[in-house]
């Protein structure tokens, strides 16, 4: 897919480097929306799942569907802060992510979960965190694919504030529980400088 020429795993590497978060989106991006499409297709396919549940659930947002998340968002989140608090910041950050080409938002379905703590008793309180972890397989897994076609991204977690407007405006069932929203398109001001921790504090090796 995309940019990248090389083999095995360099082109995989580069793929992930290439990931990053961009807050200055804009409003096209240099696919087709059925490349984009087909792209989400692949990974809600094959991103894998514990106990093979295929738990996740994602929704693609474009034209004024996208634009209709970030108002409503926007709309939320000042019955949130008040009419005293200055919302203006806000408001800003709320626009830079409307003025992109759309929005992918990330869903898991608790009724596969319940079903599978019913069905799997004694794991049962493991479901919710492994449904958590499939789900940021998904995320990682569209955000770094669209990196490699030089689409630019991040997640944001608005969830907990415009669960139940979401669920009314996009028709979504709530049995689906929203985890992030991941809003994309063109790449206006590539991410800066990325520090990192010392690899070998995080990273053991015993031979």
């Amino acid at each position: 897919m995309g940019l990248f020429n090389k083999k095995g795993y360099e082109n995989f590497g580069l793929a992930m480097e290439k990931r990053r978060s961009i807050y200055d989106i804009q409003g096209t991006v240099p696919l087709t929306d059925a490349k984009i499409e087909s792209i989400l297709t692949d990974i809600i396919k094959h991103v894998p799942s514990a106990f093979n549940s295929q738990s996740t659930r994602m929704v693609l947002l474009l034209n004024d569907q996208h634009k209709k998340l970030w108002n409503l968002t926007a709309e939320e989140l000042k019955k949130v802060m008040g009419p005293e608090r200055d919302f203006t910041e806000t408001e800003n950050k709320i626009n830079s992510f409307k003025a992109g080409y759309g929005t992918v938002l990330f869903f898991e379905d608790e009724t596969v979960v319940k079903g599978l703590q019913k069905n799997f008793a004694a794991y049962a309180d493991n479901f919710p965190i492994w449904s958590h972890h499939t789900n940021a397989m998904h995320q990682f897994a569209v955000w770094t694919a669209f990196a490699t076609e030089g689409i630019g991204a991040s997640l944001q977690h608005y969830n907990g504030v415009i669960d139940e407007a979401v669920y009314t405006n996009f028709d979504i069932s709530h049995d689906w529980k929203l985890i992030a929203q991941m809003p994309f398109g063109a790449i206006g001001t590539e991410a800066g400088p990325k520090e990192f921790q010392p690899v070998n504090e995080r990273f053991i090796i015993k031979k």
